[in-house]
């Protein structure tokens, strides 16, 4: 098992050791491609052992997969298959404009799989040390991403990005240290009171005050990588300055490896003093973050900051979600985290179709992108629709998980839900419908070789698929995965 563990880990690391050792670009983004690939199937196999024998633990508990582990690991991984397969097409087309030299590319292959295979590693821990420590990895490897292309804007929000997301990292780490003082009077060692599964168990003996503490730390330091307001200022300027394929991975994977680490949390306080305070908490978060993400989701600005409004709402949702509680709310903010990923990754992956044919970001500057580029538009009409919550997509699904929770709970609540939800739909749609129809130049041209545009083709059609299925049938595999996944922390 210690060797499926470590293939799921490092296998993203392929296409950085190709792009170090001086490979081609088109070569390096293959080996990344692949080592994708190939995590993704030691993940989907790692899941299916964790569902039929229990967790897994090794090395002290510096590795250990459970049922939610192996889920966000699946998650992530077929985030960064997708990615991956879009980043060849998209840099390809850069560097032969000139938009990207030799050196970026590489740059790019070797950060992108550093990135990858850090957040891959965060979910196969339970030492809460460990995973900070990947955690901000991952930020430090992502943010060469976001600016990448050197310009005064993107090397702007790279820096607001590290600063930001440092300080909030820094108060996770605060977190982490009162969580690992609430056990001082029971007898575990030095190890065993910060791996979670140890502190999950004996919860009960946790100090109270300090686990009340500590998770509001967690709340607000990783909801700083969540994106939940107001720590969420960073994101906007990142994931609208970083190459698409890029802003997916940040979208899709990143937030996500934030969420995770405060669902380890939220599990330890449950049990050690109760629902109410944590519930409270993430409920307040979580809808200061979607009415917030609505807000500004009306604005019709820079599209791929719509985009990142739009997951600064979605992020909001799963965390209200966590909050409601219960079978249907966990169900509910599982389902939304993994539709949410492969939704809001062709949405990102569209607009770097929209960004290499128009050469512009701005929603008032784009028209008929359905005529224009077909792939790009259908693809970016559909995930707007997948995204917003309509049938037949899987996000409809999981968020009407969620808002029955919403009635079953506190009804005003619910109710509160289906209102932003119905703002933000508009707001999502009106611009997205505003590029689609209309007019547009005859010269735009995303991807000029054949090559290039049916690799840039596959994740959009692959993530819209998936999605539509989720809509309307959960396999019985995920279905047990996602039941599992709850009873490991609850």
């Amino acid at each position: 098992m210690i060797g499926l563990v470590a293939l799921v880990a490092l296998l993203p690391l392929l296409g950085a050791v190709f792009a170090a050792a001086g490979a081609r670009a088109r070569l390096a983004g293959t080996a990344m491609v692949i080592g994708g690939v190939g995590s993704l199937l030691a993940a989907i196999a790692l899941a299916v052992w964790v569902v039929r024998h229990g967790h897994f633990e090794a090395m002290s508990g510096f590795v250990y997969v459970d049922a939610l582990g192996s889920f966000f690991t699946v998650t992530i991984a077929i985030v960064v298959v997708l990615a991956g397969l879009a980043s060849i097409a998209y840099l390809r087309t850069e560097e032969e404009r000139g938009d990207l030299s030799t050196f970026q590319v590489r740059l790019y292959n070797v950060f992108f799989s550093l990135f990858a295979a850090g957040m891959m590693g965060a979910f196969l821990t339970g030492n809460l040390g460990l995973l900070w420590v990947l955690i901000e990895a991952s930020t430090l490897a992502s943010a060469v991403l976001v600016g990448l292309e050197a310009h005064q804007r993107s090397l702007e929000a790279a820096w607001k990005y590290v600063i930001v997301s440092s300080f909030g990292v820094t108060i996770a780490l605060v977190a982490t240290l009162f969580l690992f003082y609430s056990g001082a009077a029971l007898h575990l060692t030095s190890a065993e009171r910060l791996t979670w599964p140890y502190l999950f168990l004996h919860a009960h003996g946790l100090a109270p005050a300090s686990v009340r503490l500590a998770f509001l730390l967690s709340v607000v330091g990783y909801g700083t990588k969540v994106g939940l307001v107001p720590m969420h200022t960073w994101l906007p300027d990142a994931h609208s300055e970083a190459p698409s394929p890029a802003s997916a991975m940040l979208s899709a994977a990143l937030l996500n490896t934030g969420m995770y680490a405060i669902i380890r949390f939220l599990a330890i306080t449950k049990v050690a003093i109760g629902a109410l305070f944590p519930d409270n908490v993430l409920l307040i978060f979580g809808f200061l973050s979607i009415t917030i993400g609505v807000l500004f989701m009306v604005q019709r600005g820079n599209f791929k900051r719509l985009f990142a409004y739009s997951s600064i709402e979605h992020m909001g949702i799963v965390a209200v979600a966590l909050g409601f509680g219960g079978l249907l709310g966990l169900y509910g903010a599982l389902l939304q985290i993994l539709c949410h990923a492969l939704g809001k990754t062709v949405l990102f992956l569209s607009s770097g179709h929209l960004v290499l044919g128009y050469r512009t970001r701005q929603v008032s500057e784009v028209r008929g992108v359905l005529g224009t580029l077909p792939l790009a538009g259908g693809a970016l009409l559909l995930a707007s629709l997948a995204v917003a919550g309509t049938p037949p997509f899987g996000v409809f699904l999981s968020e009407l998980t969620i808002v029955r929770a919403g009635f079953s709970t506190t009804p005003l609540l619910g109710g509160l839900m289906l209102l932003l939800l119905a703002v933000g739909f508009v707001a999502l749609i009106g611009s997205t419908l505003h590029m689609a129809s209309g007019e547009g130049p005859p010269s735009a041209v995303a991807y000029a070789h054949p090559s290039a545009r049916v690799i840039a083709a596959l994740p959009l059609a692959g993530g819209l698929v998936v999605l539509a299925l989720l809509g309307v049938w959960v396999p019985s595999a995920l279905n047990e995965i996602l039941l599992h996944a709850i009873r490991a922390i609850s």
